[in-house]
């Protein structure tokens, strides 16, 4: 027998809506693409029995109850989608909210609720605040540099001057996946926040290369930086570490660093 490929759907879905059928009838509840099979079957037989479009959708959105499928169903599956096959030709038919109204709910399944707040105690939020600093920026190359949300700050750019001691640790406090662009002779003032999780660096400059908190890390990187002839506000800049700043500065990717 010959099957166009819309037939081998058609069929594909039935099965799939016959055996999770089969399992309402067992007591057992239905997942996203059981629930979801059931649903675009229903409608699919309601337009071929020459059903109208909001005859299908309601066909669709009364083949299945809340209590029929698991609790997360509901709130993942907000509406059903499904080409159908009518008398005078296919159609989109598009059932919302198939398994009956869903109220906005902390705790419906996966929902984050925050915690009380014992009192004298801050929020993440006004910790992070807390502990945010700001340094001064001045780009000493030709050139602009741009450096990106999540670069630990301490390591960038060897042509950046700024306080370096200040930024170990930080990284810039902007939206994920931004950057912030640093103008050839322009002082630029950042927020800087703390890296977070495990606070564990690889990469960047290889300066750190690992736990940023581990016992003498931040002062063994301050001395690379010095070695290696980073700028830094803090300290003075001999001729020989301005040469290596300009040699590393250049060896680095393009203008993003």
């Amino acid at each position: 027998m010959h099957l166009t490929p819309t037939e081998r759907d058609r069929l594909l879905l039935f099965s799939a809506a016959e055996l999770a059928r089969r399992r309402v009838a067992a007591g057992v509840l239905l997942n996203v693409p059981e629930a979801t099979a059931v649903v675009a079957d229903a409608v699919c037989e309601a337009a071929r029995r020459g059903a109208r479009h909001v005859e299908a959708v309601a066909e669709g959105r009364a083949v299945l109850t809340g209590s029929q499928v698991l609790p997360e169903v509901p709130y993942v599956v907000r509406a059903v989608s499904v080409e159908a096959v009518f008398a005078d030709g296919s159609r989109l038919v598009v059932v919302s909210e198939p398994f009956g109204p869903v109220p906005d709910r902390d705790d419906m399944p996966g929902a984050i609720v925050a915690a009380a707040q014992a009192p004298g105690t801050r929020s993440q939020d006004a910790a992070g605040r807390a502990e945010r600093v700001e340094v001064e920026v001045l780009n000493t190359a030709s050139v602009p540099i741009s450096v990106t949300s999540h670069f630990h700050f301490f390591e960038s750019n060897a042509r950046l001057r700024f306080s370096r001691a200040t930024a170990y640790g930080m990284h810039l406090d902007v939206p994920a996946g931004t950057h912030m662009r640093f103008e050839p002779g322009t002082t630029t003032t950042v927020s800087l926040v703390p890296v977070r999780g495990a606070r564990v660096v690889v990469g960047f400059s290889g300066l750190v290369d690992g736990p940023l908190d581990a016992p003498g890390a931040r002062d063994a990187a301050l001395k690379r930086a010095r070695a290696w002839g980073f700028l830094d506000l803090d300290r003075p800049q001999s001729a020989a570490a301005a040469a290596a700043a300009a040699a590393h500065a250049m060896s680095g990717p393009g203008d993003v660093r």
